[in-house]
């Protein structure tokens, strides 16, 4: 007959397996939005000027930035992982910079704008 104490034992490591898995699949969310990033970068640098007339430079610069924000997105997401790991190896919690996540969003926003400004003006 299993103890009372057994099933406790139990629960704490489902949980703590749980709580890896979820900072695992963190992790892979930073990584799809970072190869997310790196295909607009090309489609945007690359592909949409070959199809349009006119002016190529605003794609290239739109796309080098969609390119910049990809790599930042992929470096932080190494970085985040690494400090989740640690803080879960110390029974703690490490909370994602606010300011951060502002400059990530500010970033995309001025992005997203400037793709949308483009593609009202060219197409």
């Amino acid at each position: 007959m299993p103890r009372e104490s057994d099933g406790a034992a139990s629960q704490t490591v489902d949980a703590s397996r749980r709580t890896w898995l979820a900072a695992e699949r963190t992790w892979l969310a930073w990584w799809r939005t970072g190869i997310g990033a790196t295909a607009v970068a090309i489609a945007v640098g690359r592909l949409v000027p070959a199809v349009t007339h006119g002016s190529r430079w605003p794609f290239r610069v739109l796309g080098i930035g969609y390119g910049l924000l990809a790599v930042a997105v992929l470096v932080i997401g190494g970085v985040r992982q690494r400090s989740t790991a640690e803080a879960l190896r110390r029974g703690s919690y490490s909370e994602l910079s606010t300011p951060l996540v502002m400059w990530l969003t500010a970033a995309a926003v001025l992005l997203s704008a400037g793709a949308l400004a483009l593609v009202a003006v060219r197409l």
